[in-house]
């Protein structure tokens, strides 16, 4: 096995490491809050709904390329390469899309109740499954052309200067303007979002200023203090837009540049590059979470907790 196999295996292998486990837990979490308490916000639902599609980034891609980068399975045939390279395209997609509903809702939530924006969040709230089939449906359409290009193997020279290497693929386009559109229609796809939500972002920084400054002023002179579930949300928000931010930047900079390039590049350490930091954020986006969210991080701690009184009360009513 070259060595280059091995390095791009083990850090396939660390994101899978860190990012089942971690939006596994998340799920986890969630679901113990709405067996106990029967119900779930809609800030909540929506992070539920992120954590679901970065477990399906991380195990559908990271996973598999892990397998097939130390030889345990053969996935990467024709069929394997257009589900692989379709369900990534899509779940990819949603987590950057979903991301920015996270930070639309609770930009909306930090506004004054009875304005027009805090009837739009709950206008919001009501639809929100409607929101969710609708991302779905886009998303699923914009990656379509990973079922019709994306082949195991490339053997026919005369295609290949409109593919894109991914190692164990090849998304064969026909024609250089195909590629291009396609290229940027998920430029496009990623931009938007990142747009809105660096601005929901900024407007969420600006109240968080204000608000410390007024908290200031009162505990100078009263003594009084506020913080509030609300703002720990909001500054968790912008800790996972940053780290979106960040990431898919690089992610959609290496993709310009792999647009740019006239000939099918022979080596996929580009592609492998720009999967490896999307993926990074599926796999880190959970630790965010457990660390900023109260509920998941209370609920994870009752469940660990919980379970070494259960095994005492068992080995006490056995004795």
């Amino acid at each position: 096995m070259a060595s280059d196999e091995v390095i791009r295996g083990m850090l396939y292998l660390s994101l899978t490491i860190v990012g089942v486990p971690g939006n596994a837990a998340v799920i986890l979490a969630f679901l113990l809050l709405i067996y106990h308490e029967s119900r779930l916000l809609p800030a909540d639902a929506i992070v539920l709904h992120l954590a679901c599609v970065n477990l399906l980034v991380v195990a559908v891609r990271c996973l598999l390329e892990t397998l097939a980068s130390f030889r345990l399975a053969s996935i990467f045939g024709d069929l394997g390469c257009k589900a692989v390279i379709f369900v990534y395209r899509t779940s990819r997609s949603l987590s950057i899309w979903l991301t920015f509903v996270l930070s639309a809702y609770q930009c909306l939530s930090i506004a004054p109740p009875g304005s027009r924006w805090a009837s739009f969040r709950a206008l919001v709230a009501h639809y929100l499954g409607f929101v969710f089939l609708l991302l779905w449906l886009i998303n699923t359409c914009m990656s379509s052309a990973a079922v019709l290009f994306s082949f195991g193997t490339q053997t026919n020279s005369t295609l290949i200067n409109h593919a894109i290497n991914v190692q164990f693929c090849f998304v064969n386009f026909p024609s250089k303007l195909s590629r291009d559109a396609n290229g940027a229609g998920q430029v496009g796809r990623d931009v938007v979002p990142m747009a809105l939500m660096t601005l929901a972002s900024l407007i969420i920084l600006v109240f968080l200023y204000k608000h410390s400054q007024q908290v200031k002023g009162l505990r100078s002179s009263s003594g009084a203090g506020s913080g509030g579930a609300e703002q720990r949300a909001a500054k968790a928000v912008v800790a996972l837009v940053t780290l979106y931010v960040i990431l898919y930047g690089v992610d959609n900079g290496l993709w310009v540049y792999t647009l740019t390039v006239r000939k099918t590049m022979r080596s996929s350490l580009i592609s492998d590059l720009r999967i490896f930091f999307s993926s990074l954020y599926a796999a880190l986006s959970p630790v965010v979470i457990i660390v900023s969210n109260r509920k998941v991080n209370g609920r994870l701690r009752c469940t660990v907790q919980e379970k070494p009184v259960q095994e005492r009360a068992t080995s006490l009513s056995t004795m």
